[in-house]
C-alpha cells in the first residue's frame, strides 16, 4: 500500500493535446513532483531523461537536444517507449518505502497490547518490596525442565526458589555485598550466612505452565541467628504451594567457624526483622543419627563442581538431591514428599565423599506402595562417619491422576 501510493505520486500526467493528431511533447514543467513543481532557468533544477531528451518537432525533421552527435545518433535508433521518457525516481522511491516501512514497524511495536490476562504477569522479573518495606515478592513461571514423571514440579525446583528469593531479597534492598548474600560490612570481616537448619510443608506441588508467588522476610532468631520464612502460593487463586522457615548463622570463610552478629551488621539488617511467629510450626523432635542398620544405604556420592556456590562449599539444595538418592524407589513412585526437616551440621567440600542413609519409620519395606503416609529418618555421612545433614521427611499418597501416569511409565519399563 505504501509504495503503491508513493509511486502514484511520480508518474507524470500526458499532455491535454495528445491525441488530437498534433505531435505530443514531454511537459516536465507541468509534472508534480510529491508537492514540489520543476521550473525551467538558471540556477534551477535541470529534469533530463537518462536515455533519449523530448523531441522538439519542426516540419518534419526530428531534432535532439542531446549535446554529443554520436551519442544522439546512436539514441534516435532506440524505439520511444513512455518509460524511457521517465527520469530515474528509483532509488529516492526506494528510500522512502524504506522510511514508510520502517515507521509502520515501529508504530505497530508501540501499539501492540497482549491479548491473555496471564502475559500481563512477569514471571521473569527480580522481584519487588511489599508491605511496608518488610516483605519480597517475586513470580516464577514453572519451566518443562523443572517437572518429573508425574507432571508436578520437583522438591528440588522449590528449595532453588527460596533460595533465589532470599538472595534477590538482599539484592533488592541494597545490602547485597561481594559475596553469596553478604553484606557489605560482612564482606569487611569476611563472614558468610550458613543454614543450621530448614523446614519445609509441601501443601501442593504446582505444574507445568503454573505462575507461583514466593514471598519471604526475615526475622530475628535467638542473639546470634536470623530466622527467614517463605510462602508459596498460586498468583491467580492464591492457593497455597507450601511453606518453610530456616535459620541462619554466620560463619568466617577462611577459618570456616562460626561466629557472632558483629554490632555494624546487626546495625543494616536488624531494620528488616519482622516481628512475627514461624510460618511453619516447629519440629522440636529430635532427629535421631541413622548407622549401617538403615533400610536403605547409597555409597559413594561426591559432589561436581557446578555443585559449588561461591562461598566454595556445596550448595544446600544439593543435599536434599542426596538424602533422596537413598530413599526406596517404590516409595518415590507411589508417594510424594510433603513434610521435610533439615539439620545441617558440616558443610561438604569438593573432594568429599558421603553415603546416603535412610530408615522408613513403622512401616512395611515390602508394601510400601500399598500404604497410607509414612516418615523417613534420613544421614548424609562422610565415608569417616562424619555427620553432614540429618532430616527427617513426610510422605502422602500421590493424587489418583498421578498414579495413573506413574503405572503406564513403570508398564513400560517392565
Amino acid at each position: 500500500m505504501v509504495a503503491t501510493a508513493a509511486t502514484a505520486s511520480f508518474i507524470p500526467v500526458p499532455s491535454p493535446d495528445t491525441g488530437r493528431g498534433k505531435p505530443t511533447k514531454f511537459d516536465v514543467d507541468s509534472v508534480n513532483l510529491g508537492g514540489l513543481r520543476h521550473k525551467q532557468g538558471k540556477g534551477r533544477l535541470q529534469v533530463k531523461a537518462h536515455t533519449q531528451a523530448s523531441p522538439k518537432a519542426k516540419g518534419t525533421v526530428v531534432e535532439d537536444d542531446l549535446p554529443s552527435s554520436s551519442s544522439s545518433s546512436s539514441l534516435s535508433h532506440a524505439p520511444r517507449t513512455f518509460i524511457n521518457q521517465l527520469p530515474d525516481w528509483s532509488m529516492l522511491l526506494a528510500a522512502i518505502t524504506t522510511v514508510f516501512l520502517a515507521a509502520e514497524k515501529q508504530w505497530m511495536m508501540l501499539d501492540w497490547k497482549p491479548r491473555r490476562p496471564d502475559l500481563l504477569v512477569d514471571p521473569f522479573g527480580i522481584g519487588k518490596i511489599v508491605q511496608d518495606g518488610l516483605v519480597f515478592r517475586q513470580n516464577f513461571s514453572i519451566r518443562s525442565y523443572e517437572i518429573g514423571a508425574d507432571k508436578t514440579a520437583s522438591i528440588d525446583t522449590i528449595m532453588n526458589h527460596l533460595q533465589e528469593t532470599a538472595l534477590n531479597h538482599v539484592k533488592t534492598a541494597g545490602l547485597l555485598g561481594d559475596g553469596f548474600g553478604s553484606t557489605p560490612e560482612m564482606c569487611k570481616k569476611n563472614l558468610i550466612w550458613v543454614v543450621t537448619r530448614m523446614q519445609v510443608m509441601i501443601d501442593k506441588y504446582p505444574t507445568w505452565g503454573d505462575v507461583v508467588q514466593v514471598d519471604t522476610w526475615v526475622s530475628a532468631s535467638g542473639k546470634n541467628g536470623m530466622r527467614r520464612d517463605w510462602l508459596v502460593r498460586d498468583i491467580k487463586t492464591g492457593e497455597i504451594y507450601a511453606r518453610a522457615s530456616s535459620v541462619w548463622v554466620m560463619m568466617n570463610k577462611h577459618s570456616r567457624r562460626l561466629s557472632k552478629i558483629p554490632e555494624e551488621v546487626r546495625g543494616e539488617i536488624c531494620h528488616y526483622f519482622v516481628d512475627s511467629a514461624p510460618v511453619v510450626e516447629e519440629d522440636n523432635r529430635k532427629l535421631p543419627k541413622l548407622d549401617d542398620t538403615a533400610n536403605f544405604i547409597r555409597t559413594g556420592l561426591s559432589p561436581r563442581w557446578n555443585d559449588l556456590d561461591v562461598n566454595q562449599h556445596v550448595n544446600n539444595v544439593k543435599y536434599v538431591g542426596w538424602i533422596l538418592e537413598s530413599a526406596p524407589q517404590t516409595l518415590l513412585e507411589s508417594h510424594e514428599l510433603c513434610a521435610m526437616t533439615l539439620e545441617y551440621r558440616r558443610e561438604c567440600g569438593r573432594n568429599s565423599v558421603l553415603d546416603s542413609l535412610t530408615d522408613v519409620s513403622g512401616a512395611d519395606i515390602g508394601n510400601l506402595a500399598d500404604g497410607g503416609r509414612f516418615e523417613c529418618k534420613h544421614l548424609l555421612r562422610l565415608e569417616d562417619g562424619a555427620e553432614i545433614v540429618r532430616g527427617r521427611t513426610g510422605w502422602r499418597p500421590k493424587p489418583g491422576n498421578n498414579l495413573g501416569v506413574l503405572s503406564q511409565i513403570t508398564a513400560e519399563n517392565i
